[in-house]
């Protein structure tokens, strides 16, 4: 079995927006240890009904993980705080003139696996030590038109539709659909970023793959934010992420291990 030790942060900056919609989180499970849980939400929402939404995701992921114990199915718990926060987002829009909404995306790092689910654009990466491994696909309308080959991915960057999205929590019209996304036999060297548009957007794979890699999550969040913030030029929008690695254990718990596996031979 891999040995490994956890190492998460988060960070926010408001960009050059008026109000921080943005909610990001780290969850330790109470009643299933050696399980942690990573959230992000961008919320939308005139008259901070997009900052009210993203609290309402945190909310439902903390309340649902606080009960959440090992043998409970991941996915099953990840859809369901989509669709209580989903529920609730509606329910305090009736009292808005806006109609808020939010993003989500989470990870949740157990000692067999690693599973995420997003809707909308906030994202995950994966990251195998300093190379990147995969990211989840934007529910956004101009993914689509890069599916369909209308328009290349990096066109999709600054296309004037590029913050339309098709799939949302909080929407009238639709029940938000989850996507999923899992790695088994984790390792140290593995590591996760989950992030809002507010990031991504000013940055290649392969840099944040670097980022992440090279640096503690303390030292890439602080990069990060920098280099987004130059990069966005006074227009800038909220940014939020968290970083979460698997790293070898000090070296007094390796001896530890293997003076047990030595006295079980």
């Amino acid at each position: 079995m891999s040995q490994y030790k956890i190492e998460a942060g988060t960070a926010q900056h408001i960009g050059d927006r008026k109000e921080q919609q943005d909610r990001v989180a780290l969850f330790a499970a109470p009643h299933a240890p050696g399980h942690i849980m990573a959230v992000v939400a961008d919320g939308m929402g005139g008259k901070s009904g997009g900052a009210i939404a993203a609290e309402q995701v945190v909310r439902s992921a903390k309340m649902l993980f606080d009960e959440f114990s090992p043998g409970n199915d991941i996915k099953k718990m990840l859809e369901a705080i989509v669709h209580e926060a989903h529920t609730v987002i509606k329910l305090s829009a009736v009292s808005s003139e806006k109609e808020p909404h939010s993003t989500f995306v989470a990870l949740v790092i157990s000692p067999q696996k690693a599973v995420w689910a997003h809707v909308g654009d906030s994202r995950l990466y994966r990251f195998d030590g300093p190379n990147f491994a995969e990211k989840t696909k934007d529910h956004s309308y101009v993914e689509r038109l890069v599916d369909e080959g209308v328009i290349t991915a990096e066109e999709a960057k600054n296309h004037k539709m590029s913050n339309v999205l098709v799939n949302v929590l909080g929407s009238k019209n639709a029940i938000p659909y989850v996507s999923f996304g899992e790695k088994d036999n984790l390792a140290d060297g593995d590591s996760f970023l989950l992030c809002s548009d507010g990031l991504w957007h000013y940055f290649a794979d392969i840099e944040l793959s670097v980022a992440v890699g090279a640096s503690t999550p303390r030292q890439a969040s602080e990069l990060l934010v920098k280099k987004a913030r130059e990069r966005a030029n006074s227009q800038g929008d909220n940014v939020s992420f968290a970083i979460v690695k698997l790293v070898p254990p000090p070296v007094e718990q390796k001896t530890y291990i293997a003076e047990k596996m030595i006295r079980a031979v």
